[in-house]
């Protein structure tokens, strides 16, 4: 049991760091975020379609959880589009620091919709996230509005793991991702359909987009969102979310490889990526401790 967790944890920082991938690919994708959004979330729901009708996957669910994939995709989708949005408005370190705040939002929202305590050190972790953001930027007048938009994602992000801990408890991740990302990319196009957005120029791409969105919808996004899903059932909402903290320091070197010099950042950035780090670091021994504790205390 404690092997399989520390393999699911092990998998989920690879899955941080496609993540942080797909931020770069979000600034390499000339698209604005709506119509990026839109092919990244048809394009994936696609891809696991056809793994469901090899796998033979059930896809029958009643009304009431259907609702709630549905309350789900939506809010991821407005996650990406913040996201997105915020990597238009800015750049990627910014976005991907900004994130990080996700941490504390799930420690506030984790109690509320699962009933327990906060948990003080959770608090703690979370305000730690918060000084490491304020350690690495002096905010500008020019990322106001990226910075906003990124601060809005990371809130979604952090709903959007605490519901998903429920449903995976009782459904197969692989079916929850095709029911979410459905409902978003649906969510999506009434809302382009009502705008008039659908014209010839929303569905002219260029060769260079579709090479970047076929790999942000299959590894990005189909296999990363069902993989994240499926090690929620051995890791809470919190550590998921905190552990996604991460994702600015994958994402930020990727950047630094990939796109050069527009992210290159003072050494005040990696101040606050360490004090990120040792949070993530900090928050896994501590629950390890707290858990080897537990398994101790009948035996006692």
């Amino acid at each position: 049991m404690q092997n399989d967790k520390l393999l699911n944890y092990l998998h989920l920082h690879f899955i941080v760091f496609i993540w942080g991938f797909t931020a770069v690919l979000g600034a390499l994708i000339s698209l604005e975020a709506i119509p990026l959004v839109w092919y990244r979330m048809f394009l994936a729901v696609i891809i696991i379609f056809v793994f469901l009708k090899i796998k033979k996957e059930n896809l029958r669910f009643s009304i009431k959880t259907l609702a709630g994939f549905a309350v789900a995709g939506v809010i991821i989708a407005l996650h990406w589009l913040t996201f997105f949005g915020a990597i238009k408005a800015s750049n990627v370190s910014v976005t991907l620091a900004v994130l990080s705040t996700g941490a504390f939002f799930a420690s506030l929202l984790e109690p509320l919709l699962y009933g327990r305590k906060v948990i003080v050190y959770e608090v703690l972790f979370g305000i730690l996230v918060i000084a490491g953001l304020y350690i690495i930027f002096d905010v500008e007048a020019s990322y106001t509005t990226g910075i906003l938009l990124a601060l809005a994602s990371a809130f979604l992000s952090a709903l959007f793991s605490v519901i998903n801990g429920k449903f995976v408890l009782k459904h197969k991740a692989s079916a929850i991702s095709f029911y979410e990302l459905m409902f978003g990319v649906m969510g999506i196009s009434i809302y382009l359909a009502f705008s008039g957005s659908f014209t010839a120029a929303f569905f002219t791409v260029s060769t260079h987009d579709w090479i970047y969105l076929l790999i942000l919808a299959s590894a990005c996004t189909a296999y990363a969102f069902i993989a994240s899903i499926h090690v929620m059932k051995w890791i809470s909402p919190y550590t998921v979310m905190l552990t996604i903290n991460m994702e600015p320091i994958y994402g930020i070197i990727l950047a630094l490889m990939i796109l050069g010099d527009s992210e290159k950042m003072g050494p005040q950035f990696y101040y606050g990526a360490i004090l990120i780090l040792l949070t993530v670091l900090a928050n896994g021994i501590i629950k390890m401790t707290l858990e080897r504790k537990r398994r101790r205390l009948p035996n006692s």
